[in-house]
């Protein structure tokens, strides 16, 4: 089947493929309308040297040793885990969240990323990440017994930007939609024609067959198999060659004949008619 092909059975069914597409419009513009806007608020921050450790230049930024990364990694693990998201929550935090360290970066960097439907409340949630992200950096080393002056700090890079709407996930569902719509449309179309195609066939080949039982009926001698019945021309035929049957002699009976003398003349007609 061609394009040329796919087009004419379009136009033949189009009232099967018509509400299809219908019904394909309502469902995108259902989605557009029902799935929700998600909004993304990012910002960057990253580890520092402790105070002992950039005491001989003076500048934390140039003694970003490698461990600093390690233990960026290790920080991004925590903050993501379980006991975390709970602490989290119960500080208020609905939307949701990850930490992680920044693509292609060439120092201890972390991502905060936090995504949620309420533009305000992805802000507050992002500072609130941020303080805990701190925090949760200062007791890892608490726990380890690490002096004050030793401690690796934390520095915001990107302050928390504000919330952009994310189109990503509902394009994609408005894609899906209008795929699935026209996707069923053509199927249900070319369904229909199937089936219409399928009936034709079906009608032919019983004709055909009614056809073929007639041809072998009067083949075989008359629809009920009896003799055939002959045709007019054979029978005027048959008609002219039979002999007909002569009549029998019927008696005749003579009369009698008058004397000329007893036979009455013809009477003239009058004179004044001519």
């Amino acid at each position: 089947m061609d394009l040329a092909e796919i087009f004419r059975v379009m136009c033949r069914r189009w009232y099967v493929l018509l509400p299809g597409l219908l019904l394909t419009g309502a469902l995108t513009t259902g989605a557009w309308l029902l799935v929700p806007v998600t909004y993304e608020s990012q910002s960057t921050v990253a580890m520092l040297n402790s105070r002992k450790g950039a005491q001989a230049d003076g500048n934390p930024f140039l003694s970003m040793e490698p461990s600093l990364t390690g233990m960026a990694d290790s920080l991004a693990r925590n903050v993501n885990s379980d006991a975390s998201a709970a602490e989290l929550k119960a500080r208020g935090m609905r939307e949701k969240y990850e930490a992680k360290i920044a693509d292609n970066a060439q120092g201890p960097l972390l991502w905060l990323t936090v995504k949620g439907g309420d533009r305000d409340a992805v802000l507050a949630g992002n500072k609130t990440l941020m303080a805990f992200t701190a925090q949760r950096l200062k007791d890892l080393q608490a726990d380890q017994a690490v002096a004050p002056d030793a401690m690796i700090r934390i520095t915001t890079i990107v302050p928390p930007q504000d919330p952009e709407p994310q189109l990503k996930s509902k394009v994609q569902y408005l894609i899906m939609a209008a795929g699935l719509g026209v996707v069923l449309s053509l199927v249900a179309t070319f369904f229909a024609e199937a089936r219409r195609r399928a009936r034709d066939r079906a009608r032919t080949a019983a004709r055909e067959a009614r056809g073929a039982a007639r041809e072998g009926q009067e083949a075989a001698g008359g629809p009920d198999g009896g003799p055939a019945e002959p045709e007019p021309a054979a029978d005027a035929e048959a008609q002219e060659a039979a002999p007909v049957p002569q009549q029998p002699d019927q008696p005749t009976m003579q009369l009698p004949a008058l004397p000329v003398s007893e036979r009455r003349p013809a009477k003239r007609p009058p004179s004044w008619a001519k």
